[in-house]
């Protein structure tokens, strides 16, 4: 089973040194605890999927440069997230015609990162 996510909810990408957070426009109608809850069409990058520290991914042109220019030492650099398409998320139930986005999910990075939910931000409501 897997627990509802909402608004504030924790995220990491593989390719990331720290959390970002996930931050609802899909909707705000349904509450859980109080917060939105989440789609799975809130995969915008900073807008829904704020950055995860500094990025290592050596596909992220400013990681490149910065690890030639060091010689090839990797350099990490700002993340700066840049989803490709929405989250993958199976046996949820609808919100506004849009699957609910659960801690099972993931979100691919284009640069090669897979996002998770670390925390999902609420804890009470399971699918």
């Amino acid at each position: 089973m897997a627990t509802a996510v909402v608004s504030g909810a924790s995220v990491q990408c593989t390719m990331g040194m720290a959390p970002g957070q996930l931050l609802v426009t899909s909707q705000t109608t349904v509450l859980v605890g109080g917060a939105p809850a989440a789609t799975i069409a809130d995969a915008a990058p900073t807008t829904n999927v704020t950055p995860c520290g500094m990025c290592t991914s050596m596909a992220n042109p400013q990681v490149a440069a910065a690890t030639a220019a060091a010689l090839g030492v990797l350099t990490p650099m700002p993340c700066i997230p840049v989803p490709a398409g929405i989250w993958s998320c199976a046996g949820t139930p609808l919100i506004g015609g849009k699957p609910a986005l659960s801690t099972d999910a993931t979100l691919t990075c284009s640069y090669g990162g897979c996002i998770r939910i670390v925390s999902p931000g609420q804890t009470k409501v399971v699918y």
